[in-house]
């Protein structure tokens, strides 16, 4: 057996900026350097005071809603709230960086969104289908310019749930936050993930799929096509973290 190396012995659950954001503003409030009622300093500012993205700060601070610890308000910023008037909010462990929270946030994915594709089959209105089209659309074209394409990823799925006509698939989408595409919090800069083109293509064709049987009104079929790319995601991103260790 060999000896192991700095690198074996060093930790081996890479820390994203997203996290490593989340916790210095976590810290500070838990601190009283933000009190409850307090407005936390603009994207801006939190962007250069912690030398990140602004993908990475907005990040950051949906980490810390879905803690209940922060609350954003239209065209007045992002305020603290009285910890006390909050209650204890589920998703506050997940970690992109391991496996484990990986695995189990696209388990609960799949079998969420599998029945959201299947009502939307049944259930979307000719503008909505309007809405995953065109989210499709501009994840197929940032995809293919080699753009991230988290973004229109997220939309995709958003649109998808709100095409069930049932608002908690889409609030409960909207929880999950960053963690539904971890593509763009599982490597050391924060940043988004690129993919293989092999894996991009895929991507696009698993996408298809689904918007397909949603407009064909084919509920066992939308289920089974957001089924299998869920699961096909597994795989994708156990690669991803392999390669970013």
């Amino acid at each position: 057996m060999t000896k192991a190396t700095a690198q074996d012995t060093a930790p081996q659950q890479a820390t994203t900026l997203v996290v490593k954001v989340a916790d210095a503003l976590r810290a500070r409030i838990s601190k009283g350097h933000h009190r409850p009622g307090d407005r936390l300093p603009s994207e801006a500012q939190l962007t250069q005071e912690f030398g990140v993205s602004r993908t990475v700060v907005r990040e950051a601070i949906a980490a810390l809603r879905s803690d209940g610890l922060v609350e954003p308000r239209q065209g007045a910023g992002v305020f603290v709230l009285d910890p006390a008037l909050t209650e204890r909010r589920p998703f506050q462990n997940v970690d992109l960086a391991r496996v484990s929270s990986l695995i189990e946030m696209l388990e609960l994915r799949t079998a969420v969104e599998g029945d959201a594709a299947g009502l939307a089959a049944l259930r979307r209105s000719p503008g909505q289908e309007e809405k995953i089209i065109e989210a499709l659309d501009a994840f197929r074209t940032s995809s293919a310019e080699g753009r991230p394409s988290a973004e229109a990823d997220f939309a995709f799925h958003i649109a998808i749930a709100q095409a069930t006509n049932n608002p908690r698939f889409g609030e409960f989408l909207q929880m999950l936050g960053p963690t539904l595409i971890p593509r763009r919090a599982v490597t050391e800069s924060g940043e988004e993930t690129a993919l293989p083109p092999a894996d991009i293509e895929r991507l696009v064709e698993e996408h298809e799929a689904i918007l397909v049987a949603i407009q064909n009104g084919d509920e066992t079929a939308a289920r089974a096509a957001m089924r299998a790319h869920l699961k096909n995601s597994q795989a994708r991103y156990r690669a991803i973290l392999r390669t970013s260790r």
